[in-house]
């Protein structure tokens, strides 16, 4: 039975995947699907975050997640660079991984990795906004086009973040983290899909293209969805999965 680890980015939770998990479970017949939390977020919320990338990693390594190595893994932004690292440096405990509409060093530029309109904005946030406000400011930038009703959606979010609140000093400990993580020149060895969204207002999609042309693995791009593109298009995701896997030894 094939196994698939769900990571989420930035202060997000397991929650923040919606339908996703349920539809990706139903779409891998056999298949278990498991959405995991950083430390720092979700239903670890009162654990203190590391601040490095490769710490996160050797986290869910030696939790293990109560699973038989190895796995597969499903991550997004923060996640999808904690999976390579978790590939790059424990050889074996990672089958294949899917990346979606992530950044890393050294193959782009900070201001694509995270576009410089977006700044004054977070700045804000770091420097203290209410739930709400948080809350709405990264559905703007994360969502072209929600499936569920955006007011209902944020409603959702925001009792997330009642239960389960993410600190101002964990969530800076994960950016800090996220800013210093240095990929691998090489690509980890084992199958890689990146997916990201065109219309990706955080994340600048020349992002993926970097990675894809530096480690030779395939590309394939939503035109219309944005950052949260399990969140905009889960059922596009899941099809390029399942293509992906098809074609694979």
């Amino acid at each position: 039975m094939s196994t698939w680890v769900l990571l989420r980015g930035l202060t997000r939770e397991a929650r923040h995947w919606g339908d996703f998990p349920a539809l990706l479970a139903k779409a891998l017949p056999g298949g278990r699907v498991v959405t995991a939390d950083l430390p720092g977020n979700g239903r670890r919320h009162r654990e203190r975050s590391p601040t490095t990338v490769e710490a996160m990693a050797d986290f869910f390594e030696a939790q293990r997640l109560g699973l038989e190595a190895p796995v597969n893994v499903i991550a997004m932004s923060l996640g999808a660079m904690v999976a390579v690292a978790w590939a790059q440096r424990h050889p074996g405990a990672v089958q294949s991984a899917v990346l979606i509409n992530t950044s890393l060093r050294p193959f782009s530029p900070l201001h694509h990795r995270l576009r410089p309109t977006h700044y004054p904005a977070l700045l804000r946030l770091a420097l203290g906004a209410t739930p709400r406000q948080w809350e709405e400011t990264v559905l703007r930038l994360t969502s072209r086009h929600a499936g569920t009703p955006q007011a209902a959606l944020l409603e959702h979010w925001l009792s997330y973040r009642s239960d389960c609140p993410v600190s101002r000093a964990n969530a800076l400990r994960q950016l800090w983290a996220a800013s210093r993580y240095r990929a691998p020149p090489e690509k980890p060895a084992l199958p890689l899909l990146l997916l990201n969204s065109a219309q990706d207002q955080l994340v600048d999609p020349r992002c993926s293209a970097a990675l894809a042309q530096a480690w030779q693995c395939p590309l394939r791009q939503h035109p219309s969805a944005g950052h949260d593109l399990p969140l905009d298009d889960g059922g596009w995701v899941i099809d390029q999965v399942i293509d992906w896997l098809s074609s694979q030894p």
